[in-house]
């Protein structure tokens, strides 16, 4: 399916191109510019769902749901089931953006502004990138630490209980509550969660033509 779209938008958009009439000798490395265009504005958007994967990965853990995976349609591996939940909540604050239509007409206007085989990036995009990674980070950092905060507060709740009542059982009760509490915080903070998450994307696409052009 991903091959037969990508074949339908190069005849789409092929008319927009201007290309060279450079020998063959130049066919290799126009290719490589134009995968080049794609690599680099491509992994500008993945890192937004990267940072989500793997603070989806630190809260699963944390609520003991790291041996529950599901197959991550995106990445056709396994993930755990908090990272495929907000990497789903970012691509439909994606799709609700109107993301996938700015992405074509990124892709059409770069055709027309940048002649094939014409690209080199810039060195204002690995800056860019570097400073978007890491505001990332810091986000997924945040948005993880109310969650790992809570679970360790309840762990150390958890054991002063079993000192002072032996009998209390806590693999019966302890590991509800600690989904409960996981959940719970993860529900109150999700409205925040989309509006960094949209706020953060509009900001991309919004640069993306500045960055490339």
């Amino acid at each position: 399916v991903k091959t037969l779209l990508v074949f339908a938008l190069c005849v789409v958009l092929f008319p927009l191109s201007h290309a060279h009439e450079h020998a063959i000798n130049f066919l290799i490395m126009e290719i490589l510019s134009e995968a080049m265009l794609g690599l680099c504005a491509g992994l500008l958007l993945n890192i937004v769902f990267a940072i989500l994967q793997m603070a989806g990965e630190q809260i699963s853990m944390i609520m003991g749901f790291s041996m529950a995976s599901v197959l991550d349609p995106q990445t056709g591996t396994n993930s755990p089931v908090i990272a495929n939940i907000l990497n789903f909540i970012a691509l439909l604050a994606f799709l609700m953006l109107d993301g996938h239509h700015l992405i074509l007409q990124f892709y059409s206007t770069s055709l027309s502004a940048i002649p094939l085989g014409d690209f080199y990036p810039r060195s204002g995009v690995m800056s860019y990138a570097l400073k978007l990674f890491g505001n990332l980070f810091m986000f997924g950092f945040v948005l993880a630490f109310p969650i790992i905060a809570l679970s360790i507060l309840s762990d150390a709740i958890f054991g002063m209980l079993m000192k002072t009542m032996p009998q209390f059982n806590l693999l019966v009760v302890g590991y509800p509550i600690k989904v409960s509490i996981g959940f719970s915080v993860l529900i109150a903070i999700l409205a925040g969660i989309i509006k960094i998450i949209t706020d953060m994307m509009v900001q991309i696409l919004n640069d993306m033509p500045a960055l490339f052009f």
